[in-house]
């Protein structure tokens, strides 16, 4: 859910993507588990979420995958 009418939202992808993307922004590219590590020290983030963030950042040609880096598009 991007932004969800019936949950708090912290746990949307909208709210966690931007934490995803600061990260990214700040860190450079980086391996997926290294990103995934530092964006739960600053939110509490489940792993299936951060897929999520990860997806919906693919589609919006912020980021890529390629093997197991991630890279920002910007």
């Amino acid at each position: 859910m991007l932004l969800p009418d019936n949950i708090r939202p912290e746990n949307s992808v909208y709210y966690n993507g931007a934490f995803v993307l600061q990260v990214l922004q700040k860190s450079g590219d980086m391996h997926m588990f290294d990103l995934y590590s530092k964006v739960s020290e600053i939110v509490q983030i489940s792993f299936s979420l951060y897929l999520l963030c990860l997806d919906w950042l693919y589609l919006i040609n912020v980021a890529k995958i390629e093997g197991e880096e991630v890279i920002l598009c910007l």
